[in-house]
């Protein structure tokens, strides 16, 4: 499998165990809209394609498209599902919940 989006002008490939045919493949089975977006853009990049084709594909800018990559290449298809935001940070302590559910 060729090395689409090789490192020129500081250009990041993406991995070479994956082609553009399996990512369509992956983006067929996909249940997330946007993880479908997302492979379907990187496939194109595997086709030869321009990362700004790649950006118009997944209606983004292409340092976003460069994201995709990244995480595409640390995590393969699972890196380009939504993750859920931590939250914020609990003000109460277990000994004031507690307390707290005593008075309710």
């Amino acid at each position: 499998m060729a090395n689409r989006g090789a490192a020129m002008g500081g250009r990041i490939s993406l991995r070479d165990d994956f082609d553009a045919g399996t990512l369509r493949c992956l983006a067929k089975q996909s249940g997330d809209a946007d993880q479908t977006r997302r492979l379907l853009a990187l496939a194109s990049i595997y086709d030869g394609g321009k990362r700004l084709e790649a950006a118009r594909i997944g209606g983004v800018t292409q340092q976003i498209v460069r994201d995709w990559v990244l995480r595409f290449n640390a995590e393969g298809p699972e890196g380009l599902v939504d993750r859920k935001a931590p939250g914020a940070v609990l003000k109460l302590t277990a000994d004031h919940r507690a307390a707290l559910a005593r008075i309710v």
